[in-house]
């Protein structure tokens, strides 16, 4: 198949993950494959989105990767916003999340691809922002920042989808979720291991946290409604409105 991921089918693959340029060739058969309720996910965070959306105001997608949330939004819109920014700090993941976004590029929505990192960045007059399994890779210090910085970038009655791996407690449930789903990603064809090498390069840089914790921070950073909204093993998605 072409494009398949199987970046950590020797022992010699990297050992810390990267989204760099082999990671941006076959990320989609990667996430899909990785990734319960994926598809599913980024569907409904357009519908999500077109009930949010308003006009003359900004969307943006954090750590946009390949378009897939950018590519849903676009896709379900039912009013137009001013400006939609993609942004991503991997410019091999923007390059192509340009190419894929290439037929949303001729209507009359302005789509700015921001190379940045999305903690340094300026947002502002927002109506909707998502952030795509993206927060996971922030160091945990700059995690309560980083909500508060889309918090105060949004307009009233603006929303927000965080989706995250999340951890489960107690330990005895934790390692059950994590056995489901490496089962799960066993019968999408990846071998123990893959399965292994992949956990070990990501537990260098991807630091997960439970759902209440996802929950108490986006309470704390003033949102009036939090909803827990989607789950798929170790995968969530929160909804929290301003």
């Amino acid at each position: 198949m072409k494009n398949r991921d199987n970046l950590f089918a020797d022992t010699d693959c990297v050992e810390k993950f990267a989204f760099d340029e082999r990671v941006a060739d076959v990320f989609p058969d990667m996430i899909k494959r990785s990734v319960p309720g994926y598809v599913s996910l980024v569907s409904l965070t357009g519908v999500i989105a077109s009930e949010f959306i308003r006009e003359k105001t900004s969307v943006y997608d954090l750590g946009c990767s390949l378009g897939a949330v950018s590519s849903s939004i676009l896709a379900n819109l039912q009013t137009f916003p001013e400006t939609l920014f993609a942004v991503d700090n991997s410019s091999a993941m923007l390059e192509k999340c340009r190419v894929n976004l290439t037929g949303f590029l001729e209507g009359d929505l302005n789509i700015e691809f921001l190379n940045e990192d999305i903690r340094t960045i300026s947002i502002a007059d927002a109506s909707f922002i998502a952030l795509n399994f993206t927060l996971q890779f922030l160091p945990p210090e700059d995690r309560n920042d980083m909500i508060q910085k889309i918090y105060d970038a949004l307009i009233p009655g603006g929303a927000f989808v965080l989706s995250e791996k999340i951890t489960v407690v107690p330990e005895e449930e934790e390692k059950l979720i994590i056995q489901l789903h490496e089962s799960f990603k066993l019968a999408n064809g990846y071998s123990d291991l893959e399965i292994a090498a992949k956990r070990s390069a990501l537990e260098k840089v991807l630091i997960p946290e439970t759902a209440e914790a996802h929950i108490k921070r986006l309470t704390n950073a003033g949102f009036k409604k939090v909803l827990h909204w989607h789950q798929a093993l170790n995968f969530s998605s929160f909804l929290a409105v301003k």
